[in-house]
């Protein structure tokens, strides 16, 4: 046997960068040594590539596969996967059991809890000493499993439970809907302001990490009603809800609920704005509701009327329509009793929604009450003097009153309809967009747009009452 012993091996220059050992395929190199250095300080060994390794053993990790797997599929020993049940639960097959295979599992997108993935054993292979199926059902869990032995199967040998991921510092939010809008408040640069006047949603693609950033403010008006007809009595205000919370803040009206509401959970909110109520001949009709979440604001209820009948009857006059502000009682004549006013908070929640609308009156002319308002009760007609009863008032927030002035004002919304009068003098309408009622030669008045004032009752003229204003939802929350 032939032996050659050098001292070193040095790369030759015409071979260029490269230096092979060994003979090609089917051919094996030998390194015996006591100790064997691969590579060189900062540099770098690799496998290439479909090569294995065998007789290193392994370290207990594993190789992360980095697409996330969305369906039902079999793992292979050495690998780790992103399980993304976003779309739906599946089931995860694991490979035959030998010592020391070792699979990961994650959840990729935090859903387990709400799909989660089945964990399948090859065959007669156990998992935890029992050849069943296992759930992760966890928000945010990791799992590594081991094969030990045929005894015990696939031993878990680390299992993460939570949901360690970056946070969203405050809400993110949009709006949908034509006309509504999101702006920026002019007094404070960190709150934002969505206006609503008219349907769409409240779109919150993802809420704050601190549960107290997830609070807003809200206001919800609903439609106002319309006035009624002949001596015909104002149109309740639409029902007015207002919520503040401190992290937004503001001057809320006196009906302000301090706590607001907290958002849980990224979500569309639809948002409904309430339509003011239509006239017509006999007893106006009442407004639609507006809603937001779970806060329900409840129309405004129709003015009364002095009523219908033959000629040369008594008319039998009408009682105004309950409602988030009562409508006013219509005017009368003859005999009859005084018309009531509509009850208003109807149905009731705390703080009250709205107020009564005030009675119908007679004194040979025929004086319809006003409507009630969010912040006081409609006026009854008047015989001394003669006038149709005012509209009661609405109330005054700061809710959106800064996101368009320089120093802020507030808003007033939610007035009561003023009472028409077969006489001389109607009621005026009250303050936040309540319209004034008509005399015999006319001049009722609707209620404002987006205010959720009620209509102005009729004098004597044979038309209707004037509609009630649509209403309006406005929310306050801060984004930065």
């Amino acid at each position: 046997m032939s032996k050659i012993q050098v001292d070193a091996i040095e790369q030759q220059t015409a071979c260029g960068t490269t230096l092979t050992a060994g003979g090609g395929a089917g051919k094996t190199v030998v390194v015996d040594a006591t100790t064997v250095t691969l590579g060189r300080c900062g540099g770098t060994v690799a496998l290439a590539s479909g090569a294995s390794q065998t007789g290193f053993g392994r370290t207990g990790t594993v190789n992360w596969i980095t697409t996330p797997k969305t369906a039902t599929f079999t793992a292979v020993s050495g690998e780790g996967y992103f399980c993304n049940t976003s779309g739906g639960a599946f089931t995860v097959n694991l490979p035959a059991g030998v010592a020391g295979a070792i699979v990961s599992l994650a959840d990729y997108a935090a859903t387990f809890q709400t799909n989660n993935v089945t964990v399948t054993p090859n065959g007669t292979d156990k998992i935890g000493s029992q050849n069943q199926n296992a759930t992760l059902n966890v928000e945010g869990q990791s799992v590594t499993f081991v094969f030990v032995d045929s005894t015990q199967g696939w031993i878990n040998t680390m299992d993460s439970t939570s949901n360690v991921r970056g946070t969203v510092p405050f809400m993110v939010a949009s709006v949908t809907g034509a006309c509504n809008t999101l702006v920026t408040a002019v007094c404070c640069a960190n709150t934002k302001i969505a206006t609503f006047t008219g349907p769409g949603n409240f779109c919150v693609s993802a809420v704050a990490g601190c549960t107290s950033l997830n609070a807003i403010s809200y206001m919800v008006i609903a439609g106002g009603g319309s006035g009624g007809s002949a001596g015909g009595a104002g149109g309740g205000a639409g029902g007015f809800r207002e919520g503040k919370t401190p992290i937004t803040p503001y001057t809320a009206s006196p009906l302000n609920a301090p706590a607001g509401l907290t958002i849980a959970s990224a979500a569309a909110f639809p948002v409904v704005v309430g339509g003011g109520g239509t006239g017509s001949p006999n007893v106006g009709g009442s407004g639609s509701n507006s809603t937001f979440s779970t806060i329900i604001s409840t129309g405004g209820g129709g003015g009364g009327s002095r009523g219908g009948g033959a000629p040369g009857s008594v008319p039998s006059p009408r009682a105004g329509l309950p409602g988030g502000s009562g409508g006013g009682g219509g005017g009368t004549c003859g005999p009859n009793p005084n018309p009531a006013g509509g009850t208003g908070n109807t149905p009731p929640v705390s703080p009250p929604q709205g107020q009564n609308g005030g009675l119908g009156r007679n004194s040979g002319n025929h004086q319809g009450g006003g409507g009630g308002g969010a912040g006081a009760a409609g006026t009854p007609g008047d015989c001394a003097p003669d006038t149709g009863g005012p509209g009661g008032n609405g109330v005054a927030s700061f809710i959106s009153g800064e996101s368009g002035s320089t120093p802020p004002s507030s808003v007033t919304r939610a007035g009561g309809g003023g009472g028409g009068n077969q006489g001389p003098t109607a009621g005026t309408g009250g303050t936040g967009g309540g319209g004034p009622g008509g005399i015999p030669s006319g001049g009722q008045t609707a209620g404002t747009a987006n205010t959720g004032g009620g209509g102005g009752g009729e004098g004597f003229t044979p038309t209707t009452g004037a509609a009630g204003g649509s209403g309006i939802v406005i929310i306050r929350y801060k984004f930065q």
